[in-house]
């Protein structure tokens, strides 16, 4: 430990030199052998060269236990979670403070959801606060002149902020669905549609938003406004997509990954934009950020379309099979389409009767189509990695264990199974 914490104090001071540590140690032993050779004679010298190969091989040594230290880190396995638990805790008090109602029935219903032991994974928060960890870097020159600098914990606070609005955002995009798509249960507890109704359901979505855009002008950053208001306008387009399909739109690919994009990539990619954004990094910085929020939220979703065929309702805390009874055709049945054509025919009748629930799994069943989903899955999910390993290279110690924390969850999201 006091290895590593000797490391960490060198690196950072000699920030403001731009030096590394072992500089300092190499031109100290240069400068005591260019002394003693200018008044003494070529044997003392050699007796210094001597001394300088032993120097270095000591220097060889504390680097050799640096270098072994530090891969022990990464190989030390490591919960995502647990790094930001305390941050979370914060995000989820303020949250419960900020959906405060006059009235207390919308009081009640607003927050149905954040309610502790109810209140998700929240996985969202969790990749924003680590993004905003993977990005405290120092920023380039040209870049450091043109914006404007918070001081840290300032920085930090709206970056929260950023986790608190986006998860305000998700959860009203889940009442709303709930409400279109008759749930009946969410998070292993009954929906708010289904417990409160759906009028309060839909105004409990409604007030979330509107919580969400307060918190979000309070921020004066019209970029971030901008991105955030999009990734309301990608829902809405999303929902509407999957509502208001053709026959030919319900069996394409290409349209099932625009809707899913707009139904649950969007929120992440551009949340994950404005924590850059507002940390003042480049545009290249910054869209890394989005191409690993991207690839991430739709690696999710097709995981998310896995287990509605091969999860239980207790372990998803939702109902199984929920999206081909409703009549959303999904990627395992896209992919099984093309092994079996004639499964088309029960995908445009709209999966109304029972029967063709029953046929359209038996064909899932012969096919590839889980196996081709996940494989889809993991190549976004390999992008997303690609993305934080694309990222400027730091050597503070708490920068890359965000980095490797990033890296875990999309490994967690492929191998989930709730």
């Amino acid at each position: 430990m006091y290895l590593r914490w000797a490391l960490r104090s060198l690196s950072s001071r000699t920030r403001f030199f731009g030096r590394r540590p072992e500089s300092f140690l190499m031109e100290a032993r240069v400068g005591t052998l260019l002394s003693g050779y200018a008044s003494s004679s070529i044997s003392k010298a050699l007796g210094f060269r001597e001394s300088l190969f032993w120097g270095s091989r000591g220097l060889h040594d504390i680097r050799y236990q640096i270098d072994q230290e530090r891969n022990t880190l990464a190989e030390e396995p490591l919960d995502p979670f647990s790094l930001v638990a305390d941050e979370l805790s914060i995000i989820a008090n303020r949250l419960r403070a900020m959906v405060v109602a006059e009235v207390p029935k919308l009081a009640s219903a607003a927050e149905y959801f954040f309610k502790m032991g109810i209140e998700g994974k929240r996985f969202r928060p969790t990749v924003l606060l680590l993004m905003a960890s993977a990005l405290d870097m120092p920023l380039p020159h040209s870049v450091v002149d043109g914006v404007f600098h918070s001081l840290p914990n300032e920085l930090r606070s709206r970056q929260q902020c950023i986790a608190e609005i986006t998860e305000m955002i998700h959860v009203a995009s889940l009442l709303h669905d709930d409400v279109l798509d008759d749930a009946e249960t969410r998070r292993g507890v009954g929906s708010l549609n289904f417990v409160m109704g759906n009028k309060l359901a839909v105004l409990a979505g409604d007030f979330l938003l509107s919580r969400a855009c307060v918190a979000l002008a309070s921020l004066k950053n019209t970029e971030v406004v901008s991105l955030l208001a999009t990734v309301v306008e990608h829902l809405v387009t999303g929902e509407t997509m999957q509502m208001s399909t053709t026959s030919e739109q319900r069996c394409s690919m290409e349209y099932y990954l625009q809707k899913t994009y707009y139904k649950t990539a969007s929120l992440i990619s551009n949340s994950c934009k404005a924590i850059a954004l507002l940390a003042g990094q480049t545009a290249e910085v910054s869209m890394l950020a989005y191409e690993y929020g991207r690839n991430l939220g739709l690696a999710f979703q097709l995981i998310d379309d896995v287990l509605d065929f091969t999860g239980t309702s207790v372990s998803l805390g939702k109902g199984s099979l929920s999206d081909i009874r409703h009549g959303i055709v999904t990627a395992p049945i896209l992919f099984a389409i093309e092994e079996f054509p004639q499964l088309r025919e029960l995908v445009e009748r709209g999966f109304d009767n029972p029967n063709d629930v029953d046929a359209a799994l038996d064909y899932l069943g012969k096919s590839r189509g889980i196996q081709r989903t996940k494989e889809l899955a993991q190549e976004h999910a390999n992008r997303a990695v690609k993305a934080i390993e694309a990222l400027p290279y730091s050597d503070d110690e708490d920068i890359q264990m965000s980095r490797r924390a990033l890296v875990d969850l999309t490994h967690r999201v492929i191998t989930r199974t709730k």
